[in-house]
């Protein structure tokens, strides 16, 4: 469900403010009647006019990109950087779901489908995500153990338990890799917490996203998502994740 005045606005018809506007005026029907209350709910299957113009609504798209460094998780950008939508050549007025920061890379999901994005970035639901991480530094028990315990970041907050293994480790560069799982979604999150642990992260990569992986995909590229991974992923959202 999402309110009228912002599908209209997605619809291209009007702005969202000049779409309250036509509200107000009493020219917006819903299944016929007349609607002239702002925030109205109404869904995919509800007939919306304009003016006597039934809206067009678009098709629902959802898409999986390997997202490549240098590259922003927005629809639209001041500094014109490049942007993650860019990479995808598609008619509809897609936007990623979550975010990866500037310099990491990795599994991003975009679509079109507000519900279904709100489903998977909503932190109750714990959806969990993968990432492969190379650590400037390498980690002894008692640091990983405080990771997969959950830290305090920077900002006070302590993180959910999270599943942490070291793959890897090398003393002569003195570097490590992780592979982290974790069941929330906060800002800059895995960098944060391995700076809690007193280390630098040198290079991100998300593996997986709930149920949806491709190792087969190459930096930069996309797909469609799968019927059945978009089915699994509601699911996890619906009934919330569990191993």
């Amino acid at each position: 469900m999402e309110r009228l005045q912002k599908v209209i606005a997605k619809a291209g018809i009007a702005s969202r403010r000049k779409a309250e506007e036509l509200i107000l005026q009493g020219k917006v029907t819903v299944n016929g009647e007349v609607c002239t209350t702002l925030g109205t709910q109404v869904s995919n299957k509800d007939v919306i006019a304009v003016e006597g113009k039934v809206i067009k609504k678009e098709e629902l798209v959802y898409y999986l990109l390997n997202k490549p460094k240098k590259y922003v998780c927005t629809v639209s950008d001041e500094h014109k950087r490049n942007k993650v939508v860019d990479l995808i050549d598609c008619q509809e007025r897609i936007f990623p779901v979550g975010r990866l920061d500037y310099d990491s890379t990795g599994m991003l999901i975009l679509t079109n489908d507000g519900d279904f994005a709100q489903m998977l970035a909503h932190p109750r639901f714990q959806i969990p995500k993968t990432y492969r991480v190379t650590v400037k530094g390498i980690l002894d028990k008692k640091e990983l153990m405080r990771l997969q315990n959950g830290v305090v970041l920077d900002d006070g907050i302590r993180t959910l338990p999270a599943k942490v293994s070291m793959t890897s480790y090398d003393y002569k560069t003195d570097r490590c890799v992780l592979e982290i799982t974790i069941f929330e979604g906060r800002n800059r999150q895995i960098r944060r917490m391995i700076e809690a642990v007193g280390k630098i992260v040198s290079k991100l990569h998300r593996t997986q996203y709930g149920c949806i992986k491709d190792d087969n995909l190459a930096m930069g590229s996309y797909r469609r998502l799968r019927p059945h991974e978009i089915k699994t992923m509601k699911k996890m959202a619906n009934e919330g994740f569990s191993e």
